[in-house]
Parts: C-alpha cells; sequence; structure tokens
C-alpha cells in the first residue's frame, strides 16, 4: 500500500522557502528506517512504497547486465536502492534500476544528483504504476536523463521514453510487448532483449 503524506502549503513562500521545505522533506525520506518500504518525495509529499516483489530479480539483472554493456564511458549501472534528486523539480527518487556517472558515488551522503543518471528504469507495481506511468515520466524528462525504461508490468509492455527536454519533458517514445526486442537511443544505442520481463510477470 502507498501511504502518502502531505506536507504543509507553502503557496505564496518565496524561492528559498520551497527549497528549504524541499531540503527537509529530502532528510526525511532519506533518514526514515522502514524495513520493506522505499520512500520517494514528490513536489510537498513524501510517498511511501514496498519494494520490489522477489520475482523482479531475474529481469533486473537482466537489464543491468544489458546496459552496463552498453553503458556511456564512466557510467555504471545497477539496481542497488539510491536516492537520486532533482531540486529544481521538487523531487528525489529511488529508481529500480540506474545507469550513472561513477563519480556521484565518491560521497558519504545517501543523496545523490539526478544530473548524474543517464538512464532510469522502473518496473510498475500495484502501489507504484501510476506513478511510474505519469510523474516520474515529467520529473525525469525535464529533468534531462537522457533515458527512461518504463516496464508496465500489468500491460506486459516496455516503452522506451528518450529526447528530453526541460521545457516538454520526453519528446520520443517507442514501446514493445514483453519478449521483443525495443530500441534503446544514444547515448546506448542498442536493442534491449526484453524476453527475462516476459516470465516475471
Amino acid at each position: 500500500m502507498t501511504m502518502t503524506l502531505p506536507k504543509p502549503d507553502t503557496a505564496g513562500h518565496s524561492f528559498d522557502e520551497e527549497r528549504a521545505v524541499f531540503s527537509r522533506l529530502v532528510d526525511t525520506a532519506s533518514d526514515w528506517d522502514m524495513v520493506g518500504f522505499d520512500a520517494e518525495v514528490f513536489g510537498r509529499n513524501i510517498v511511501v512504497s514496498p519494494w520490489s516483489k522477489g520475482s523482479y530479480l531475474r529481469p533486473m539483472k537482466s537489464l543491468v547486465r544489458q546496459l552496463d554493456r552498453r553503458a556511456p564511458e564512466g557510467h555504471e549501472a545497477g539496481a542497488e536502492p539510491f536516492l537520486f534528486v532533482f531540486p529544481e523539480r521538487s523531487g528525489a527518487l529511488g529508481p529500480d534500476v540506474w545507469v550513472a556517472h561513477e563519480d556521484a558515488f565518491d560521497t558519504d551522503s545517501n543523496r545523490l544528483p539526478g544530473d548524474a543518471l543517464s538512464l532510469v528504469a522502473e518496473l510498475t507495481s500495484p502501489a507504484t504504476r501510476d506513478r511510474d506511468l505519469h510523474d516520474k515520466v515529467e520529473v525525469y524528462g525535464r529533468s534531462g536523463v537522457s533515458v527512461y525504461v518504463l516496464f508496465d508490468m500489468k500491460e506486459q509492455m516496455v516503452t522506451v521514453y528518450s529526447d528530453p527536454s526541460r521545457k516538454h519533458g520526453y519528446q520520443s517514445q517507442t514501446s514493445a510487448e514483453f519478449g521483443d526486442p525495443v530500441h534503446v537511443p544514444a547515448p546506448f544505442d542498442f536493442e534491449l532483449d526484453s524476453s527475462a520481463f516476459k516470465r516475471s510477470a
């Protein structure tokens, strides 16, 4: 179950006050110790969702292996739980799979810069599907993440979003059914094998 904790209305507050509210929310989300749950920040809300199902392990490992071979120089692929922060979009998100520049991990902080990401991937669940399909497309696209790969576990479809614009979000997308290849564009430029996802849904 997803739980949303509303924060005080900051309408009419200055930009600095808005940033301070966001910073406090990120502090709270990153410091919570909730076994089995993941906390993310969307705007003025902390959203708590269950961690991934065990059946997601094999497809996620398949995805990480493929991305690691095609990642841009200096970038690494992984599925470890990190909180990537997007201050301009008031978001702090923990993607299921990520590709990010290795320099982003030279820190003792558990909050990493969102601008280090070259790709994110999300696997939907009943608790996260709506945010993955809408809110995260907006945050990732307008923040300039090059590629967003969305695995819709309910519809058995993979959608690749690309060509991000800070004004318009992602301007290109292509979809395929699980089991069919789908192209992941530059800076990766390869045909993604989604067959592992077909078995897991």
